[in-house]
């Protein structure tokens, strides 16, 4: 998808990615690389793909949106507490988004900041049903547990210990770059307000450092 100029994504989800933009933060990053994204995010709190499957907005989106891809994020304990029920929530959409012409994106996520035990399910959760389903899998989850083990740093969690901080926010959109759109994010000129350049060039690093190794 490196080559291609456009994007339109719909991202679906909670304030996992809605707190600090994160679709903004991906467009920004991707614009640096040459690529416009038009993205739209139906988001709301602490739901679970389950909900936005009945409230349905995200499916009359879907249907009429032409998107090129769309971003799955799930409830995020749900997929330790029961990932049956979760990646049956994903095979559902994705049958929706495969007849609407679209690819479909799992945005995994990370582990409460008091129980980074749960990420080894959570991650086994996403990766399981986006093999079997053909999906892309965006490996937040796995980026943001590499990542602390190494710095303290910046501060990847905000201060309830579940949501995302600004730099949490904008690792995340640079393995979206990595991962859905891939491009390598390593010295692009991407400044966003409240992180200063240096943290934001280690971040930038880190991911696709990681996401190297994820790979190998």
């Amino acid at each position: 998808m490196g080559t291609v100029g456009k994007v339109r994504i719909l991202y679906v989800g909670n304030s996992f990615t809605g707190r600090n933009n994160l679709p903004g933060l991906v467009a920004r990053l991707a614009s640096g690389r040459g690529i416009a994204v038009e993205h739209r995010l139906i988001s709301a709190g602490g739901a679970s793909l389950r909900q936005h499957l009945n409230a349905g907005t995200a499916l009359e989106a879907l249907a009429d949106g032409e998107y090129n891809v769309v971003v799955l994020q799930e409830q995020s304990t749900l997929p330790a507490k029961n990932a049956a029920r979760m990646q049956e929530n994903v095979r559902d959409f994705h049958a929706a988004i495969e007849a609407a012409g679209a690819r479909t994106a799992l945005y995994q996520t990370w582990a409460r900041k008091n129980a980074p035990e749960t990420q080894q399910t959570i991650s086994t959760a996403y990766a399981g049903v986006a093999a079997e389903l053909g999906a892309t899998l965006v490996p937040v989850g796995m980026v943001w547990e590499r990542f602390l083990q190494t710095h303290d740093q910046p501060v990847l969690h905000d201060a309830d210990g579940s949501h995302p901080a600004l730099a949490g926010s904008y690792l995340a959109a640079c393995v979206f770059l990595i991962a859905l759109l891939e491009e390598d994010p390593v010295g692009l000129d991407a400044p966003v307000k409240g992180l200063d350049a240096d943290t934001a060039a280690l971040l930038r690093q880190a991911a696709w450092d990681i996401c190297v190794e994820l790979a190998g």
